[in-house]
């Protein structure tokens, strides 16, 4: 069976990373060099040249960056060299807690150190070159050192958690895991953008004027108890704009990045934001809540039956069963079910989308969103025709033609 596990592990690798790589070509050859006549109107021939490049260079660059893990990944399995970290890890501490920690931090860090120049390259290269990039070293440096920090205090706690759950639960385990990672979950919705947020980024309330008196109208007229506005200094990382609601409960906040409020209208912002309570109204916060819960069912059930079992461990080359190359063995294993709930997780949401958008043309701001959407959506240069099995596969929103076609058709 640990032959058989190792085989398997390698083969969904190997047919994830060339499906992907097709999925690429499909994409990268679908568009067209001349402007096609939908996007006339929309794009003119030279930004239409650009977004075309732009879609060229990241392609290439993630055909690269994609093929560079997964030749370490390869090499990693064939030379066992996560049977190599666990007696490191061993050999380090005799503690199981310990050792969990120090294994996932020494190959999180050494993917962080090795994906550094890809990192690097991206941001002062590709996003610089088309105009995007608005970080500074001393951002990015900060960023990562935040990013850090952050991710080895909740990971970090989560992955003990886990393992606390694993040794004491015994045949409940799962439950306990379930439990725990889905209060988790719930407050991160409640409080990331009072807790998360403010360490990388300067939030400040929307200032007293036209725009929020618009939106405190729309809410009103909505039935939305809104709670604040704020602007959030996204200009310092990027030119692309952004906006959304925080929090769970009868009163949300509504972040707008100040690149919003630079490329939009007064209209055009309450347009979006109306199209934003619609995913409220619709209740898309707690069905795409639920959505996730479901998945973290199915993952914790499974993990319960796979972290008993030795053969996991050593299908990675362990001598002996642990908590974390279990771990390791399920993730790599569980990737084509996380596939496919990908896929429907994206379907609900590509629907939530459409709901979204016809709830705000029902208040009558359907030109508008529209608008803001091209505005938008030229602003950051999108493919806005993919081929269809992209779409399908990795398109969590419809396109913008596909949005407008829709609520065209709504207001005619």
């Amino acid at each position: 069976m640990t032959t058989t596990l190792f085989y398997l592990i390698l083969s969904i690798i190997i047919v994830d990373f060339l499906f992907e790589r097709w999925l690429d070509y499909l994409n990268l050859s679908h568009f067209k060099p001349e402007l096609p006549f939908e996007l006339k109107g929309i794009y003119d021939q030279d930004k239409y040249g650009k977004s075309q490049q732009y879609l060229k260079t990241n392609s290439r660059f993630s055909m690269i960056s994609a093929s560079f893990s997964f030749t370490l990944i390869i090499l990693m399995l064939a030379f066992f060299g996560f049977a190599w970290l666990d007696e490191l890890v061993q050999h380090l501490s005799p503690n199981n807690y310990t050792r969990t920690l120090l294994f996932f931090g020494i190959l999180g860090l050494g993917g962080e150190i090795l994906s550094l120049p890809f990192q690097l390259y991206d941001t002062f290269v590709i996003e610089e070159k088309f105009g995007f990039n608005k970080t500074t070293v001393f951002t990015f440096v900060t960023d990562k050192l935040k990013s850090w920090l952050v991710v080895g205090l909740i990971g970090g706690g989560l992955l003990l958690f886990l393992q606390w759950a694993q040794a004491t639960g015994g045949s409940v385990f799962w439950l306990i895991a379930l439990g725990g990672i889905g209060l988790f979950t719930i407050l991160m919705a409640m409080f990331y953008t009072s807790l998360i947020v403010p360490l990388f980024n300067k939030l400040t309330l929307l200032e007293e004027g036209e725009l929020k008196t618009a939106i405190e109208e729309m809410a009103e007229k909505a039935g939305f108890k809104l709670a604040n506005v704020f602007v959030m200094d996204g200009s310092k990382r990027s030119t692309k704009a952004n906006a959304y609601f925080s929090g769970l409960g009868p009163k949300k906040k509504i972040i707008l990045y100040d690149t919003l409020l630079q490329e939009l209208e007064t209209e055009e912002v309450v347009a979006v934001l109306a199209h934003e309570i619609g995913h409220y109204r619709k209740k898309h916060i707690y069905k795409g809540l639920a959505m996730t819960l479901i998945q973290l069912f199915i993952m914790t059930f499974l993990l319960g039956k796979v972290l008993v079992l030795p053969q996991f461990s050593q299908a990675l080359g362990a001598q002996q069963m642990s908590f974390y190359m279990g771990l390791l063995a399920f993730a790599l294993l569980y990737s084509p079910i996380s596939f496919v709930l990908d896929i429907i997780i994206n379907l609900f949401s590509r629907k939530h989308e459409y709901q979204a958008d016809a709830y705000a043309t029902a208040q009558g701001l359907g030109k508008s969103l529209v608008n803001a959407l091209i505005k938008l959506s030229v602003s950051s240069l999108s493919n806005l025709q993919p081929h269809p099995l992209y779409l399908f596969f990795h398109y969590s929103h419809p396109t913008l033609l596909q949005r407008k076609q829709a609520i065209e058709k709504q207001t005619d």
